[in-house]
């Protein structure tokens, strides 16, 4: 009778995730929906669609296919990885603050990108100066916060934490030195670059950003069932069979390698990685990370190209950095989650 009732129980849990899922990526395809077709020309869905298969070059076609959908494409695939690397992070440290600018590789990616542009590295190189210059500077980070957080080749957790944190600080206070030594013009193009933006003209890096993206969400699978024996406890996942220390080290290098990647990109785009987590707990009814993954994953591509189609509309023709709005929005459901949720999320 016991068992009857459990496998009934994983049958309704099961069914439950599968209509989350099924809801989220509804939501997705909406938002990507609504992204190709408002704008200063408007395209209606029936549009939209005649145009994937059109063969005439026509002013229409080249607004969704040179234009929109490179964006949104790579706001699924940002929003997508920043959101999986919160979800990753927050269940290899257990801490729900954690997301992926707290080990301090935005700062690291701010410093090298801001670097490039004092030194106009930018005029030299071309386009991919930013990019290849925040991951750098990312990278740079990774290894820094994962070298000094490993005592005896072991993964820190609070040391790594703590080590992130204080090169953010570090990373920001040397940036607000190059600006104040910088000309207004390169202050506008860093403070620009700092806030976000998915206006990325080059086709290449776009295809990189989603490869990462759906890269990470596959690698990240191999460790789920890891990862739910580890919210258990460190040490009842080491005698349920689980290598923490390797579970950690692959989980921090995914999650750090796919935000760099995102961060250089797309820029700072705050909130993400924190909220989005969240909320997919609160639908799932479940810190299981097998579901958690997936619908992080898919809840963040949407909530981007929202954020994103705001962003170009809001004040059209002028175009807000998508930070901000992630920022906006993301802090005020965060706090609206906090205050009808008092107990821990």
């Amino acid at each position: 009778m016991g068992s009857v009732i459990m496998t009934g129980k994983a049958y309704n849990k099961t069914i439950r995730w599968v209509w989350v899922l099924l809801l989220l990526a509804a939501v997705a395809v909406l938002a990507c929906v609504v992204s190709l077709g408002i704008g200063s020309t408007h395209i209606g869905a029936g549009e939209i669609i005649r145009l994937f298969f059109a063969k005439q070059r026509t002013p229409e076609y080249s607004i969704i296919m040179d234009i929109r959908l490179p964006r949104t494409i790579l706001a699924l695939a940002v929003g997508g990885g920043l959101s999986l690397a919160g979800a990753m992070l927050q269940g290899m440290f257990r801490n729900p603050l954690v997301s992926p600018y707290t080990l301090g590789i935005s700062g690291g990616a701010s410093l090298g990108v801001c670097l490039t542009i004092a030194f106009s590295l930018h005029s030299l190189i071309g386009v991919v100066a930013f990019p290849v210059s925040g991951f750098i500077g990312a990278m740079i980070t990774i290894v820094i916060v994962y070298s000094l957080g490993t005592g005896k080749g072991v993964p820190g957790s609070q040391s790594m934490l703590l080590i992130g944190v204080m090169i953010s600080f570090v990373s920001a206070s040397i940036l607000m030195l190059v600006m104040a030594m910088s000309s207004s013009e390169d202050i506008h193009g860093i403070v620009f670059w700092i806030m976000g933006s998915l206006d990325e003209p080059n086709n290449i890096l776009i295809l990189i950003v989603v490869i990462s993206s759906l890269a990470g969400l596959v690698a990240s699978y191999f460790f789920t069932v890891n990862l739910n024996a580890m919210a258990l406890g460190e040490e009842e996942a080491i005698h349920l069979g689980v290598n923490v220390d390797v579970t950690k080290r692959w989980l921090f290098l995914i999650a750090s390698i796919l935000t760099g990647i995102c961060v250089s990109v797309a820029g700072i785009i705050g909130f993400v990685g924190l909220v989005v987590p969240h909320f997919v707990r609160i639908l799932t009814g479940s810190s299981d990370h097998r579901i958690v993954f997936v619908c992080s994953f898919v809840a963040g591509a949407a909530f981007l190209v929202m954020c994103d189609t705001v962003t170009r509309t809001i004040i059209a023709p002028l175009e807000l950095p998508v930070g901000v709005i992630t920022g906006i929005i993301g802090g005020s459901l965060f706090i609206f989650a906090l205050s009808r949720n008092r107990t821990r999320l």
